[in-house]
């Protein structure tokens, strides 16, 4: 029951963290931890609910202090916007991604951290596209290839942080598997 206590204190500050790092000021762009954080979860939480309220509640904690301090004239911009439920929904779907990642096994956690931000990469630039957001490129193909060549910094960003988070949380589950310290994961 102690053992159950602490996964669960664990996750609690694994999801705080992960909110408030997003609100580092000056971060690369895309550079945040939640792709990593859902392909791992999506792998290693047997408890489905708890595999999607991980990465989700860190999300929403990160969204909601963004617009705290927006609303307090301490950020340019607010953490709830149009479409937000679409962003919601690709980290769903990247949890999903997570279920197919074998943990132990090297190449299937780089091969998941390589699929994640380029799938959300391609989804979100297309809605942002479609929706006329961001630039409100033309609905033309060259338009769709330019927002998505506007996206390029934010990609190149996700994909460093999944491959580094990736490696941490995936690496340090691994180790603890190895050294006996987990013997189980939130059933």
């Amino acid at each position: 029951m102690q053992q159950k206590k602490n996964i669960l204190l664990t996750l609690a500050a694994f999801i705080l963290v992960a909110g408030l790092y997003r609100l580092i000021p000056e971060r690369p762009l895309g550079f945040a931890p939640q792709i990593a954080m859902a392909l791992f979860a999506g792998s290693v939480i047997q408890n489905k609910k708890w595999a999607f309220a991980i990465p989700l509640s860190s999300i929403l904690i990160g969204d909601i202090l963004f617009e705290l301090l927006y609303q307090n004239g301490l950020s340019a911009f607010g953490g709830f916007y149009e479409g937000q439920f679409l962003n919601y929904l690709l980290f769903a779907s990247i949890t999903v991604i997570g279920f197919l990642i074998q943990n132990q096994k090297i190449g299937s956690i780089a091969a998941g951290s390589l699929a994640a931000p380029t799938f959300y990469f391609l989804i979100s630039n297309f809605a942002v596209w479609i929706s006329g957001g961001g630039f409100n490129r033309p609905k033309t193909f060259e338009g769709l290839m330019t927002a998505y060549i506007d996206g390029i910094p934010f990609y190149q960003g996700s994909l460093m942080a999944t491959l580094l988070f990736s490696a941490i949380f995936f690496g340090t589950f691994i180790l603890t598997q190895k050294n006996k310290v987990v013997n189980t994961v939130i059933e």
